[in-house]
């Protein structure tokens, strides 16, 4: 595999990072995945950081170098990671389970392979257009659906982050898997929360994206969002991955994977409680943060099969 990937997550004008997100890859597969802690239930960074480190978790142990089913790999982590969310609630007695939307993507033999629960997006860019976006989980995706409103109403309207689907909760989540989608040479697949797509909308994804060194191109995506919303930021965190044919010249920001050993993963994963403001009431304290990664890795290795 040939491709060039860059990652980025900001505290935006909140008091805490809620926002994860991570990729990994083997010689033949990569996996990127995003999620957004729901801020209007508890501990949702620690919903967001277990579903990340567990998806992670399992590609480490299963791409070896390659996974046997990338679709159901996905299907069958992402609800993994739901119960293993809801799982901690109940063994923390926690009055409220922790929520987060997930984004994942598996690349694999020239593939691309998704699933999201949520309204944190993936797109596809060809040719400096969107060529597939993922369908957002919330209340206005589907008042745009039933025709009640459109994408400039949607952006303003109150229940525009109301979500029917997330890992964690009282619900099974509604887990939406694509189609194998061939990747061609130049196609930038970007995962996002709403904090950026929120404000720059699709267009803004393109003209920030397409046609650009990914490495520069998200820190300036990143700043524009910022800069739209001012003090009312939300976190906002981006992955995006420009795929190059085999057959393409090599640069100095390219990863090249064909020579790597067939045992050998890189993980690329933001740590629990970086990128936080300082220590303000009502803050998770750094003994709690520590705390949470130990409970973290044993729910995770409770689900680990």
């Amino acid at each position: 595999m040939k491709f060039t990937i860059y990652q980025e997550s900001r505290i935006g004008r909140r008091k805490s990072n809620q926002d994860r997100l991570a990729y990994c890859y083997s010689r033949d597969a990569l996996l990127m995945v995003i999620a957004d802690g729901m801020g209007g239930h508890r501990h949702g960074e620690i919903a967001a950081q277990l579903a990340v480190q567990s998806v992670t978790e399992a590609f480490r142990r299963e791409a070896t170098p390659t996974l046997a089913e990338p679709g159901r790999f996905l299907s069958r982590v992402l609800m993994n990671a739901h119960t293993a969310i809801v799982d901690h609630a109940f063994d923390k007695d926690l009055d409220d389970t922790p929520r987060t939307t997930i984004v994942a993507c598996v690349v694999q033999d020239g593939l691309a392979h998704w699933a999201h629960a949520g309204d944190s997006r993936l797109y596809l860019l060809r040719d400096g257009r969107v060529a597939v976006r993922t369908r957002d989980h919330s209340r206005v995706q589907l008042m745009i659906d039933q025709g009640l409103l459109d994408d400039e109403a949607a952006a303003h309207h109150p229940e525009r982050n109301r979500i029917y689907s997330c890992l964690g909760g009282t619900r099974t989540p509604q887990v939406e898997l694509s189609m194998p989608t061939p990747l061609c040479d130049g196609d930038i697949l970007a995962l996002c929360t709403d904090g950026v797509w929120g404000p720059v909308r699709d267009q803004g994804v393109v003209d920030g994206l397409a046609g650009t060194n990914v490495m520069h191109a998200v820190p300036k995506l990143l700043d524009r969002a910022e800069q739209l919303v001012g003090p009312g930021c939300d976190n906002l965190s981006m992955i995006a991955m420009c795929w190059h044919d085999e057959s393409g010249a090599a640069h100095d920001d390219m990863e090249a994977t064909q020579t790597r050993a067939l045992d050998r993963v890189t993980t690329q994963l933001n740590v629990f409680g970086h990128a936080r403001a300082p220590t303000a009431a009502g803050d998770i304290s750094d003994d709690e943060i520590e705390k949470a990664i130990a409970e973290i890795n044993h729910a995770i290795h409770k689900y680990s099969r």
